[in-house]
């Protein structure tokens, strides 16, 4: 069985225009009647035309709508992926993904600072209010080191900042205001004491791991804990290990 032909959507009009051609063809013809009858179709053909025009204009405009809602769609969950919900600042992940980014072409320090005795001020004065602390401390150092400068939360109360430098004693000074900064920052009611943040800096040279840089930046950021809090240290400025010495005469081994 054959399949049906498709339907000619403009059969009339063709044959309208068939009558037309036919008429200019024999001048014994009614031309006129023609003429009628291919007025008639044109104007017809005009009006569906500008119907389908303007269909066709109202989808252009809702599948432009649908396209600018997806792409904001798509930033929101990139933001989500990459983001703090509470502060803002870039998540564990992003931080991680940054630095090592930037360590495959360029000498960075990694600044780690960790707000001082944050349990207490849970304790003292109530979550929602350490949440403020935690948001205030990512403004802060936006306003301290500029937008473009990336900052992020890598756990509860503990921040790192990425620096591209090769200089150490720069990243040093970038530390010390940042320490300032927060000791200087106000936090509002219910807070009625200062608030203070110990911050460990590692230099590092392009190539080097994230996780070492990382684990360098934590040392210093303990070193500044047990010096007193409120303080900056730098790993490549910590004293020496102190190693065991074990004397020459002093055998390792046992006899029996």
């Amino acid at each position: 069985m054959k399949p049906m032909a498709d339907a000619d959507l403009f059969a009339l009009e063709s044959a309208a225009l068939a009558n037309a051609k036919a008429a200019h063809a024999d001048p014994r013809a009614d031309a006129r009647a023609a003429l009628a009858e291919m007025i008639v179709h044109y104007e017809r053909l005009m009006r569906e035309s500008r119907r389908l025009i303007r269909r066709s204009d109202r989808a252009e405009l809702d599948m432009n709508q649908m396209n600018r809602q997806l792409h904001e769609l798509a930033q929101q969950l990139e933001y989500r992926a990459t983001h703090d919900p509470l502060s803002g600042a870039l998540n564990r992940a992003a931080v991680i993904d940054t630095a090592s980014a930037c360590l495959q072409h360029s000498d960075m320090a990694l600044i780690v600072l960790d707000i001082d005795h944050f349990k207490w001020i849970n304790d003292d004065f109530g979550h929602p209010a350490g949440d403020t602390v935690i948001k205030t401390v990512v403004v802060c150092l936006r306003r301290l080191l500029g937008p473009e400068v990336a900052v992020g939360r890598v756990g509860g109360e503990e921040f790192s900042v990425i620096w591209p430098t090769s200089d150490v004693e720069e990243a040093r000074e970038v530390a010390l205001h940042i320490c300032e900064a927060i000791a200087d920052q106000v936090f509002g009611t219910p807070i009625d004491r200062q608030i203070t943040a110990s911050v460990g800096v590692s230099w590092n040279t392009a190539g080097t791991g994230f996780e070492l840089a990382y684990s360098r930046a934590d040392e210093a950021l303990y070193a500044a804990k047990r010096a007193g809090r409120n303080c900056v240290k730098v790993y490549s400025q910590l004293p020496l290990p102190v190693t065991a010495h074990v004397p020459a005469s002093v055998s390792l081994s046992t006899e029996a």
